[in-house]
Protein backbone atom coordinates (compact mmCIF):
# COMPACT_ATOMS: atom_id res chain seq x y z
CA UNK A 1 0.00 0.00 0.00
CA UNK A 2 2.86 2.37 1.20
CA UNK A 3 4.28 1.55 -2.56
CA UNK A 4 1.51 2.79 -3.85
CA UNK A 5 1.14 6.20 -2.06
CA UNK A 6 4.89 6.82 -3.32
CA UNK A 7 4.04 5.93 -6.88
CA UNK A 8 1.00 8.46 -6.60
CA UNK A 9 2.83 11.02 -5.08
CA UNK A 10 5.32 11.00 -8.12
CA UNK A 11 2.51 11.11 -10.46
CA UNK A 12 1.19 14.49 -8.46
CA UNK A 13 4.51 15.96 -8.10
CA UNK A 14 5.15 15.33 -12.02
CA UNK A 15 1.84 16.63 -12.96
CA UNK A 16 2.66 19.99 -10.71
CA UNK A 17 6.44 20.21 -12.26
CA UNK A 18 4.84 20.29 -16.26
CA UNK A 19 2.66 22.85 -14.71
CA UNK A 20 5.58 24.83 -13.12
CA UNK A 21 7.33 24.11 -16.66
CA UNK A 22 4.41 25.70 -18.48
CA UNK A 23 3.82 28.92 -16.57
CA UNK A 24 8.12 29.30 -17.33
CA UNK A 25 7.63 29.18 -20.87
CA UNK A 26 4.45 31.76 -20.35
CA UNK A 27 7.17 34.07 -17.56
CA UNK A 28 10.06 34.03 -21.04
CA UNK A 29 7.26 34.61 -23.97
CA UNK A 30 5.72 37.35 -22.19
CA UNK A 31 9.00 38.97 -20.93
CA UNK A 32 10.52 39.00 -23.87
CA UNK A 33 8.12 40.76 -25.65
CA UNK A 34 7.50 43.01 -22.97
CA UNK A 35 11.04 43.85 -22.67
CA UNK A 36 12.08 44.57 -25.97
CA UNK A 37 8.79 46.66 -26.05
CA UNK A 38 10.12 48.74 -22.56
CA UNK A 39 13.61 48.98 -23.80
CA UNK A 40 12.23 50.41 -27.36
CA UNK A 41 9.94 52.43 -26.03
CA UNK A 42 12.15 53.87 -23.26
CA UNK A 43 14.77 55.07 -25.46
CA UNK A 44 12.41 56.56 -27.68
CA UNK A 45 11.01 58.61 -25.01
CA UNK A 46 14.45 58.70 -22.71
CA UNK A 47 12.39 57.27 -20.07
CA UNK A 48 14.86 55.54 -17.43
CA UNK A 49 12.18 54.21 -15.64
CA UNK A 50 10.83 52.30 -18.87
CA UNK A 51 14.32 51.11 -20.22
CA UNK A 52 14.93 49.90 -16.36
CA UNK A 53 11.64 47.92 -16.37
CA UNK A 54 12.67 46.48 -19.69
CA UNK A 55 15.86 45.23 -18.18
CA UNK A 56 14.05 43.65 -15.41
CA UNK A 57 11.94 41.46 -17.99
CA UNK A 58 15.01 40.75 -19.22
CA UNK A 59 16.29 39.56 -15.72
CA UNK A 60 12.79 37.60 -15.45
CA UNK A 61 13.56 36.09 -19.24
CA UNK A 62 17.11 34.97 -17.20
CA UNK A 63 15.40 33.41 -14.37
CA UNK A 64 12.71 31.45 -16.23
CA UNK A 65 15.24 29.89 -18.66
CA UNK A 66 17.07 28.97 -15.11
CA UNK A 67 13.89 27.62 -13.87
CA UNK A 68 13.34 25.56 -17.02
CA UNK A 69 16.74 23.59 -16.13
CA UNK A 70 15.67 23.46 -12.60
CA UNK A 71 12.83 21.94 -13.23
CA UNK A 72 14.02 19.92 -15.89
CA UNK A 73 15.82 17.93 -13.49
CA UNK A 74 13.23 17.65 -10.80
CA UNK A 75 13.40 13.90 -10.63
CA UNK A 76 17.00 13.69 -9.27
CA UNK A 77 16.98 14.84 -5.87
CA UNK A 78 21.01 15.92 -6.04
CA UNK A 79 20.55 17.80 -9.19
CA UNK A 80 17.36 19.34 -7.64
CA UNK A 81 19.43 20.89 -5.01
CA UNK A 82 22.55 21.81 -6.70
CA UNK A 83 20.52 23.59 -9.44
CA UNK A 84 18.15 25.67 -6.96
CA UNK A 85 20.92 26.82 -5.44
CA UNK A 86 22.89 28.11 -8.88
CA UNK A 87 19.10 29.27 -9.85
CA UNK A 88 19.07 31.12 -6.25
CA UNK A 89 22.61 32.76 -7.39
CA UNK A 90 22.01 33.34 -11.06
CA UNK A 91 18.99 35.63 -9.91
CA UNK A 92 20.33 37.58 -6.99
CA UNK A 93 23.53 38.92 -9.08
CA UNK A 94 21.18 39.86 -11.96
CA UNK A 95 19.14 41.67 -9.40
CA UNK A 96 21.97 43.66 -7.97
CA UNK A 97 23.17 44.13 -11.56
CA UNK A 98 19.91 45.76 -12.59
CA UNK A 99 20.00 47.81 -9.38
CA UNK A 100 23.45 49.47 -10.22
CA UNK A 101 22.71 50.25 -13.82
CA UNK A 102 18.67 51.77 -12.78
CA UNK A 103 20.77 53.96 -9.51
CA UNK A 104 23.51 55.32 -12.52
CA UNK A 105 21.10 56.13 -15.11
CA UNK A 106 18.69 57.69 -12.81
CA UNK A 107 21.25 60.07 -10.77
CA UNK A 108 22.47 61.32 -13.92
CA UNK A 109 19.32 61.62 -15.26
CA UNK A 110 18.47 64.06 -12.13
CA UNK A 111 21.71 65.59 -12.80
CA UNK A 112 21.60 66.92 -16.04
CA UNK A 113 17.91 67.49 -16.02
CA UNK A 114 16.44 65.53 -18.51
CA UNK A 115 13.15 65.25 -19.33
CA UNK A 116 11.45 62.57 -20.87
CA UNK A 117 9.43 62.52 -23.59
CA UNK A 118 5.22 61.33 -23.06
CA UNK A 119 5.27 57.58 -23.35
CA UNK A 120 1.78 56.45 -23.69
CA UNK A 121 2.46 53.01 -25.28
CA UNK A 122 4.81 53.13 -21.70
CA UNK A 123 1.50 53.53 -19.88
CA UNK A 124 -0.50 50.89 -21.80
CA UNK A 125 2.39 48.06 -21.28
CA UNK A 126 2.99 49.26 -17.10
CA UNK A 127 -0.90 48.58 -16.39
CA UNK A 128 -1.09 45.70 -18.81
CA UNK A 129 1.92 43.97 -16.68
CA UNK A 130 0.42 45.32 -13.75
CA UNK A 131 -2.79 42.89 -14.10
CA UNK A 132 -1.06 40.13 -15.36
CA UNK A 133 2.18 39.68 -13.09
CA UNK A 134 -0.14 38.99 -9.80
CA UNK A 135 -1.91 36.51 -10.94
CA UNK A 136 1.57 34.63 -12.92
CA UNK A 137 3.13 34.53 -9.13
CA UNK A 138 0.21 33.04 -7.30
CA UNK A 139 0.32 30.50 -9.84
CA UNK A 140 3.86 29.64 -9.36
CA UNK A 141 3.85 30.24 -5.62
CA UNK A 142 1.14 27.60 -5.08
CA UNK A 143 3.04 24.68 -7.48
CA UNK A 144 6.30 26.11 -5.89
CA UNK A 145 5.02 25.26 -2.38
CA UNK A 146 3.21 21.80 -3.32
CA UNK A 147 6.78 20.46 -4.44
CA UNK A 148 8.60 22.73 -1.90
CA UNK A 149 10.87 24.41 -4.83
CA UNK A 150 13.19 27.48 -3.19
CA UNK A 151 13.95 28.32 -6.49
CA UNK A 152 10.53 28.77 -7.92
CA UNK A 153 9.49 30.55 -4.99
CA UNK A 154 12.27 33.25 -5.69
CA UNK A 155 11.20 33.20 -8.99
CA UNK A 156 7.68 33.87 -7.74
CA UNK A 157 9.17 36.83 -5.42
CA UNK A 158 10.62 38.18 -8.68
CA UNK A 159 7.13 38.55 -10.24
CA UNK A 160 6.01 39.95 -7.04
CA UNK A 161 8.56 42.44 -8.17
CA UNK A 162 8.09 42.95 -11.04
CA UNK A 163 3.96 43.90 -9.83
CA UNK A 164 5.34 46.84 -7.99
CA UNK A 165 7.75 48.34 -11.15
CA UNK A 166 5.23 48.56 -13.05
CA UNK A 167 3.31 50.21 -10.40
CA UNK A 168 5.77 52.88 -10.00
CA UNK A 169 6.91 53.00 -13.61
CA UNK A 170 3.01 53.41 -14.38
CA UNK A 171 2.40 55.97 -11.78
CA UNK A 172 5.88 57.58 -12.90
CA UNK A 173 4.85 58.02 -16.52
CA UNK A 174 1.59 59.23 -15.70
CA UNK A 175 2.57 61.97 -13.68
CA UNK A 176 5.24 62.94 -16.34
CA UNK A 177 2.71 62.84 -19.17
CA UNK A 178 -0.43 64.46 -17.41
CA UNK A 179 1.51 66.75 -14.50
CA UNK A 180 4.85 67.32 -16.35
CA UNK A 181 6.60 66.68 -13.80
CA UNK A 182 9.79 65.22 -15.79
CA UNK A 183 11.56 64.48 -12.42
CA UNK A 184 8.59 61.53 -12.01
CA UNK A 185 10.41 59.72 -14.20
CA UNK A 186 14.05 58.85 -12.58
CA UNK A 187 12.33 59.35 -9.47
CA UNK A 188 10.31 56.45 -9.76
CA UNK A 189 13.27 54.42 -11.42
CA UNK A 190 14.96 55.47 -7.89
CA UNK A 191 12.12 54.13 -5.78
CA UNK A 192 12.68 50.84 -7.33
CA UNK A 193 16.62 50.47 -6.85
CA UNK A 194 16.16 49.18 -2.84
CA UNK A 195 13.77 47.14 -3.68
CA UNK A 196 15.70 45.21 -6.91
CA UNK A 197 18.90 45.35 -4.63
CA UNK A 198 16.92 43.60 -1.30
CA UNK A 199 15.80 40.83 -3.59
CA UNK A 200 19.29 40.14 -5.08
CA UNK A 201 20.46 40.28 -2.04
CA UNK A 202 17.96 37.67 -0.37
CA UNK A 203 18.40 35.41 -3.63
CA UNK A 204 22.53 35.18 -3.05
CA UNK A 205 21.49 34.79 0.99
CA UNK A 206 18.91 32.01 -0.02
CA UNK A 207 16.52 33.85 2.02
CA UNK A 208 14.25 32.74 -0.78
CA UNK A 209 14.23 28.96 -0.12
CA UNK A 210 11.78 29.37 2.55
CA UNK A 211 10.21 32.45 3.11
CA UNK A 212 7.17 31.81 1.32
CA UNK A 213 6.90 28.59 0.66
CA UNK A 214 8.64 26.82 3.49
CA UNK A 215 10.73 25.15 1.25
CA UNK A 216 13.30 21.96 2.38
CA UNK A 217 14.91 21.54 -0.65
Amino acid sequence: MSEQFIAIGLLDRAALVRRGRRLEYFTIAYNSLEGLLAIFLGLLAGSIALVGFGFDSVIEVTSGAALLWRLGVDADAAKRERAEATALAVVGWCFLALAAYVAYDSIASLVRREAPEESFPGIVLAAASLAIMPLLARAKRRVAAEISSGALTADARQTVLCTYLSAILLGGLALNALAGWWWADPVAALVMVPIIAKEGVDALRGKSCCDDAGCHS
